[in-house]
Formats: C-alpha cells, structure tokens, sequence
C-alpha cells in the first residue's frame, strides 16, 4: 500500500465515510493512476477531466458512474492532497431522471410465492414490508426485532443515522417462522460462515433468481422492493413526510417513484 493510500484511507475513516463509499473512492482514484501510469500527485486538474470525459464518452460509463469516479478523486485532491478548489474542479454530470419500474400486485404475489427458500423470501419480505436499502437488510440483527413495540430498529442507516420503522403482523411472523428454521444467533441474516453479516450480492441474487422464476421482466434490483414499499404507502394515503421519515431520506425531493 502507498502512503497516498494510506492517508486517503485515514482521512476518510475519521469522516465516517461508509465501506461501500470507501470502496468507490479507492477504485476511483486507482482507475486514474492505471490510466495515466502515474502518482495522482502528478496528475493535473485538465488530465482529471479529460480522464472522466473518456470514461463516458469511449467507455461509455454512465453519467451516475462518472459522478462516482468525480466525487472519489474529488475527495483525493480536496481532502487528502489538500489542493484549493480554484486549481481543481471536475464539472458535475448531470444524472437524467427516470421512474423506477414498479411491481404491480399480481407481480409481487408471484415473486414472494415462487420463493420457497425460507431465508430469501424472509429477506424479500423486509425489503419490502419494512422498505430497507439492501445494506440495512444485510446488518440486521436478532435483537434489532422488537416485537413489543411492533418495529425493527436499523443501527447506523445510510449517513450513519438509527431509526425505527413500523413492523407488521404479517412480517413478523415470516421472521419469526425464519427464525425458528434457521436459528440465527447474531446477523439476522447471516453469510455463508455465521459470523459476517450477508453480503449484498447475495441479497441482489436472491431478488434475481425470484424474479427469473416469476416470470418478471421488469428492469431494477432488489431496491425495487423498497420503491413498491413506499409507493404503496403513498396510494394508501400517507403524508409524504412521514413516507419520508421512514424511508430515511434528508429530503421529500428524493423521493422518486
């Protein structure tokens, strides 16, 4: 590891930034070097531009993927090389507005019925009954279900914030019936060897094998659970404030359907 990486790492543990932040800023940063074959030190503010414009235009990234490589380098240079914003400035990529494809009823039934694995469709069922980020599924644990107040709590969401959302009847007795056949002791969804939490490819798999044998064709991941989760509440009357609130958003302008 190089002493650029090394303090880059530092600098953003003492920020809190999360491991999956932490991970795009890296890659961010090492695609430039393997670009150029040198120290980013070394690479000016023009060179960063021109490389973020290749990457969209001959790579042919997205703008959310360019957005992502300029927020890691930008971080870099700002933060960690301590360079003035006025001799580094990577323009911002405009990210075009699309609605996510929604699940209708009958595509919900059909998911959750063909899944007979009982920790995926327990999985399936939080993320959409409780409307959590696939990162607030994988660190669930156990005692995060309080069944006498009927909600679960997410320890450290996104922006390092806790919370509590609304538990349903229906819900907890898929967890508990869980439960009962897995035995979870810490995680309660667990990877393959008990004592790390489950990973979000395996989560992201889990939706896909559902969807394949559903039949849905729909475009979206596992997230899409959470989009049908707030959606329906949205149709059943529920102020956009409160959808808000459990949804975990900083602003009603991200919320999207």
């Amino acid at each position: 590891m190089t002493s650029l990486r090394k303090r880059m790492i530092d600098d953003m543990a003492v920020r809190g930034l999360s491991e999956n932040s932490v991970r795009s800023y890296l890659n961010s940063v090492s695609g430039l070097a393997r670009f150029y074959g040198r120290s980013p030190e070394r690479i000016s503010a023009q060179e960063v531009q021109d490389y973020l414009l290749h990457l969209h235009e001959q790579r042919g990234l997205s703008w959310k993927s360019c957005n992502c490589a300029r927020h890691g380098i930008r971080f870099l240079y700002r933060i960690t090389l301590g360079r003035p914003d006025p001799h580094f400035y990577v323009p911002g990529a405009k990210t075009p507005s699309a609605l996510p494809e929604i699940l209708s009823h009958d595509e919900l039934v059909r998911l959750f019925t063909v899944t007979r694995i009982v920790k995926h469709l327990a999985v399936l069922m939080t993320a959409y009954a409780a409307g959590l980020r696939v990162s607030e599924i994988c660190h669930l644990q156990v005692t995060d279900i309080d069944s006498g107040r009927m909600c679960l709590r997410v320890d450290q969401g996104k922006g390092n914030k806790d919370r509590y959302v609304p538990l349903s009847q229906r819900l907890l007795a898929q967890l508990r019936h869980y439960w009962r056949h897995q035995r979870p002791r810490s995680w309660l969804f667990p990877g393959r060897y008990g004592d790390r939490p489950m990973s979000r490819d395996g989560a992201a798999f889990m939706y896909r094998s559902a969807k394949r044998k559903a039949g849905i064709t729909k475009s979206g991941g596992i997230h899409t659970l959470r989009h049908c989760y707030a959606t329906g509440l949205l149709e059943a009357g529920v102020e956009l404030q409160v959808i808000q609130r459990r949804l975990s958003h900083g602003s009603i302008r991200s919320l999207t359907w």
